[in-house]
């Protein structure tokens, strides 16, 4: 199910459901080879454990909102668009975004040039667009884009064609940014939250190909949410685990695949076309489809399925959120 439940127990991050990283999309702009998008969705709109909505206001004020970019392959952030959010009060809430670049990327923190300031984030069906310089911005609720059979899924792979995310919401940060800030290449790009309650940022969530954390169980789950990608070498052994248990994989095969899902970094070259898993990640890739393969180890190869019909030509590309009124005024 992606990384919407990520927490222990199909809970969230530090019991905060805005500290949740559920996806994260990257693809070039449609039309315009210049530019590229980056979707970091955040905060699902419904718990699992306990079932029901989860909190009205979007963006945690104490928490940081990051996108890293590596951009010579040592899996160590060069470039990081990072998101701070004002406190939720009467119903507004505003955005700033800054970059860090060279050793300022790769470190812990809210530090960078301020691209945009003060950029409202949007509570409703209306798409509040902030544009400065090569860059555009986006921050609110929006359609959750992802799609899958959750409770299928849970009920040993019966699948009943129902895609559980078909009426629910995510909070959404939708970057443009020019290519020219990228290397003439290929990149690596992930995306992380921090949490900054307890008086210095403690990594939450964290993440860039979708569905890891169903290999990991118990304390694996807290030292993998914490780990940097460099390290994810680590955790060979416990995903191998995870596809002997649960696909009948034999030992060599478990690691050989364990080993192409790390470290958990999303490739992307912006001369060619986004598709999952080779580069980047479009709103449309199946790649739940392509999550069930390779735990099963081809015995189950989809859950019938596809994506959703809301989405949008333009920026931000994300549909209108389901529950718009709801998220609109504080509770």
């Amino acid at each position: 199910m992606s990384h919407h439940y990520s927490g222990p127990a199909l809970g969230f991050p530090h019991g905060d459901a805005r500290l949740d990283l559920t996806d994260l999309y990257v693809f070039g702009k449609p039309g315009d080879d210049r530019k590229s998008i980056l979707i970091m969705n955040v905060h699902p709109s419904f718990s699992l454990e306990p079932r029901g909505p989860t909190r009205p206001d979007p963006f945690a004020d104490e928490a940081l909102y990051e996108i890293k970019i590596d951009t010579n392959g040592d899996a160590i952030a060069d470039i990081a668009y990072r998101v701070r959010f004002s406190p939720f009060a009467g119903g507004v809430q505003t955005a700033t975004l800054r970059c860090a670049r060279d050793a300022q990327a790769a470190a812990t923190g809210d530090a960078g040039d301020v691209l945009i300031e003060a950029a409202p984030v949007s509570l409703d069906g209306t798409a509040r667009v902030t544009e400065a310089g090569e860059h555009r911005f986006f921050a609110g609720w929006r359609s959750d884009p992802f799609f899958f059979d959750v409770l299928g899924v849970l009920d040993g792979f019966k699948f009943g064609q129902q895609d559980f995310f078909a009426d629910k919401d995510v909070c959404s940060i939708v970057l443009e940014i020019p290519n020219v800030s990228l290397a003439p290449g290929r990149v690596g790009i992930w995306a992380r939250t921090l949490d900054g309650a307890g008086g210095r940022w403690v990594q939450a969530d964290r993440g860039a190909r979708p569905a890891q954390t169903p290999f990991l169980t118990g304390e694996a789950i807290a030292a993998y949410t914490a780990a940097e990608p460099a390290d994810d070498r680590q955790f060979v052994s416990v995903f191998a685990h995870s596809l002997e248990h649960a696909g009948g994989y034999a030992a060599t095969d478990a690691e050989r695949v364990a080993a192409t899902l790390l470290p958990d970094i999303l490739p992307f070259d912006h001369r060619r076309p986004a598709s999952y898993p080779e580069n980047g990640r479009a709103l449309t890739d199946d790649v739940q489809d392509h999550f069930l393969t390779i735990l099963t180890n081809g015995k189950v190869t989809t859950d019938f399925v596809g994506p959703h019909g809301d989405l949008l030509a333009d920026f931000p590309y994300l549909g209108p959120p389901h529950a718009a009124a709801r998220f609109a005024t504080p509770q």
